[in-house]
């Protein structure tokens, strides 16, 4: 029987550098790896990501599995899944950590089927029991309402983790790791998915999950003019936009601000909520942010329960005056 130690992280790559969530994963997986006394290794799958190795190292790997070749350019779940089965195989990881990212949930539960394991998805928190050594999965459940713990008896143990949910990884220049190159041995017949074409999205400014400021709307607002109002105020803050789900089905937002349970989440220093009730599948999306301030006219929504701040009215009234008090004072 396989002996399983240490920790796993699937570290996604793009335009030739590691994802934020591959720094939020290989930072979970450090402080988990030290509480097992075991290794953290990375996994990298892709074209071009051998050059990648020593950043994950620098982020806290011990050591870094890429398997690299041209028929992994782009993500085709059969091509991934047999290649990242290969490197877990060959690692034998206790725990896996990966990204709760449309690749991320894609290929859990199907590694976890391979390997006749259990996967928990989307979880806020990883952490090692001390009295049984296995791992303590936290996420939210009855759409966000609550949280529970979920544990495995089987390895290796695997979790998504949601974006912005863990600290990410400081870069350390000066670590040393080994570096462990597999063969992907691909099997075109196997492959059942093709790429026809990709469409990249066009983003304006500073992109709603990197952003530091975010000023959401929410059913409140009323049409799609009104959105023009939050986007003064972001832009005086240096801030993107985000929108509840009721603006997006409406059609006044696009569904790629869409901030949620179904939607993004976002973890900036400051969340501005314009006409947002607040419920627990909206709050899901925007809970790790660090202050939140709302503005609504109805005194018992349930965003006043979570903010930080709150004002109580009409935001059309409050709206212009609090964006021109925010540019006086970036001004002085």
């Amino acid at each position: 029987m396989t002996e399983h130690k240490g920790v796993m992280v699937f570290c996604e790559a793009g335009n030739g550098k590691l994802s934020s969530i591959a720094a939020e994963g290989l930072g979970a997986g450090r402080k988990l790896a030290d509480d097992l006394g075991g290794e953290l290794n990375a996994v990298l799958i892709g074209e071009g990501v051998g050059g990648l190795a020593q950043e994950a190292i620098a982020l806290g790997a011990d050591k870094a599995y890429t398997i690299d070749d041209p028929a992994l350019k782009d993500y085709r779940m059969d091509a991934y899944l047999a290649a990242l089965e290969k490197a877990v195989k060959q690692a034998a990881p206790q725990v896996v950590v990966m990204g709760q990212t449309a690749i991320g949930r894609d290929l859990a539960p199907r590694l976890a089927f391979r390997l006749d394991c259990t996967a928990a998805l989307d979880c806020v928190d990883l952490a090692i029991d001390p009295q049984t050594r296995r791992l303590l999965q936290t996420k939210p459940v009855y759409g966000g309402n609550a949280r529970a713990i979920f544990t495995s008896d089987t390895d290796p143990q695997i979790a998504t983790i949601r974006t912005k949910a863990m600290t990410p990884a400081v870069h350390d220049g000066s670590r040393k790791g080994e570096v462990i190159n597999i063969s992907a041995g691909i099997d075109p017949a196997a492959v059942r998915t093709a790429v026809i074409d990709r469409v990249v999205e066009a983003v304006e400014g500073i992109k709603l999950e990197d952003a530091q400021s975010v000023v959401a709307g929410g059913r409140g607002i009323g049409s799609a003019d009104g959105f023009k109002q939050l986007e003064e105020l972001a832009r005086a803050l240096k801030g993107a936009v985000g929108a509840s789900r009721p603006p997006c089905d409406n059609g006044w937002a696009p569904e790629t601000i869409q901030i949620g349970l179904t939607g993004k989440i976002v973890a900036p220093e400051l969340y501005i909520a314009v006409a947002i009730s607040g419920s627990s599948q909206h709050m899901s999306g925007c809970s790790g942010c660090k202050t939140i301030v709302a503005i609504n006219k109805d005194p018992e929504a349930n965003i006043f329960k979570e903010a930080r701040f709150g004002v109580v009215g009409d935001w059309k009234k409050i709206l212009p005056a609090f964006t021109s008090k925010v540019r006086e004072l970036l001004a002085g």
